[in-house]
């Protein structure tokens, strides 16, 4: 898994670095078929905006940015946010193979019908 982190219009510490990478690190663990990981941190005026984009295979493709004013707190919310992508489409791919029974499809079980006696 290839980790890259970029800033624009601010220099990235190498503490900053250290947590982004330790943070997103935790994600293969949601989804165990991510190939790159691209962290974009970008300050302005208005406070600090980070990025996450998760590249994995079959091209899927997942972002999550969040604007907050502390960079720290901006990457936990980027995580919290890809860790609900990545368990619904873990969910989704696993259950594509076999849905839940629907009533009146294969698998439903029925109740027996009473006989009337004529």
């Amino acid at each position: 898994m290839i980790v890259t982190i970029s800033g624009r219009h601010m220099d990235v510490t190498e503490a900053l670095k250290n947590y982004a990478e330790s943070k997103v690190g935790k994600l293969s663990k949601y989804y165990d078929r991510i190939q790159e990981i691209e962290v974009i941190m970008d300050a302005s005026k208005d406070g600090t905006r980070v990025e996450v984009i998760v590249n994995a295979e079959h091209n899927a493709l997942f972002v999550a940015h969040h604007d907050s004013g502390d960079a720290y707190a901006c990457i936990d919310g980027c995580v919290d946010k890809l860790e609900r992508q990545l368990t619904d489409h873990k969910e989704k791919h696993r259950n594509r193979k076999h849905p839940s029974p629907q009533p009146g499809g294969p698998g439903h079980t029925a109740t027996p019908r009473q006989r009337t006696s004529q």
